[in-house]
């Protein structure tokens, strides 16, 4: 049965995966959204980390926590979150995208670091079922958006729509020095993002024509998630609102935004940024991290 309400959604930044051992002004952010809205029946993760040549959903009843990184703590590859799947979810995920195919991946992928990372903040308990839907390399943006629009109905039904990237996402790029900041043209990318998500959502393919987007977007994968949040948001009338914002490591955008909910209290202001734990860049470069 539809609900009255339909469910929040949300784009989340999640950068370094050592946020998700860390409390910081982003984490804090995640922590708020989850208490702020009501519980979901269950989460679709449309994640940076699962990036394949198809259109598939995690189907099986218990997903794997999947460490899919190099060179951090063991402590990072300690932590488990062990939320229950829901084949029948995946199912409702193939049905409302119809006619597209949704393949029903039942023992091949999980729960990605871009999925638990931030799903340890927003949901702690592990109580809620979890599938994850692949970003399909093979698609444009606007076939992104509109598959996003899709999804549309599951917010009706309690399902929490949350994708998980960075809009500005440059590896090679990454200054250990500049642990909470951005350079010039990672802000002025992000800015110009922040301009159409809470004003035009529907638009944010013009970012593709920004005269800074093959530096922030040298790979799709990272920005490619937001387009669900942007997706839902020009399905629904409505712009997105920011949840928090800022850049880490000179090249990572950390901001986040969420559409039908009352946007939580930001984080205090002497709360510090994002996790400034990487692996020794002589060891393990970051552009290898997968992070």
């Amino acid at each position: 049965m539809d609900q009255a309400e339909p469910m929040p959604a949300a784009f989340l930044g999640h950068g370094n995966p050592m946020n998700a051992l860390e409390s910081n002004r982003y984490t804090q952010s995640w922590a708020a959204f989850g208490r702020s809205i009501p519980k979901p029946k269950a989460i679709v993760v449309v994640s940076a980390h699962w990036y394949l040549n198809a259109t598939a959903v995690t189907a099986m009843a218990q997903p794997r926590t999947i460490h899919d990184f190099y060179g951090f703590p063991a402590e990072l590859f300690a932590v488990e979150y062990p939320a229950p799947g829901s084949p029948e979810v995946a199912a409702l995920v193939a049905e409302v995208a119809k006619p597209r195919w949704v393949g029903q991946d039942v023992d091949s992928w999980g729960l990605d670091h871009g999925a638990w990372s931030v799903l340890v903040k927003v949901f702690p308990d592990a109580d809620v079922p979890v599938v994850q839907l692949s970003v399909n390399a093979e698609k444009t943006v606007d076939e992104h958006l509109e598959l996003a629009a899709a999804l549309a109905p599951l917010r009706r039904q309690g399902v929490l729509v949350l994708g998980s990237g960075n809009i500005v996402h440059n590896l090679r790029a990454v200054d250990f020095g500049l642990a909470d900041e951005g350079f010039d043209w990672a802000h002025r990318f992000d800015d110009a993002a922040r301009e159409l998500l809470t004003t035009d959502p529907g638009a944010v393919g013009r970012l593709v024509d920004h005269p800074d987007f093959a530096r922030a977007v040298p790979t799709p994968d990272h920005f490619l998630p937001m387009l669900y949040l942007a997706g839902l948001a020009a399905a629904a009338g409505e712009p997105a609102e920011v949840l928090v914002d800022g850049c880490a490591a000179g090249s990572l955008s950390m901001t986040s935004y969420g559409i039908g909910l009352r946007v939580p209290s930001p984080p205090t202001a002497d709360a510090s940024g994002a996790a400034e734990i990487f692996p020794d860049p002589a060891v393990v470069p970051p552009d290898d991290t997968n992070t």
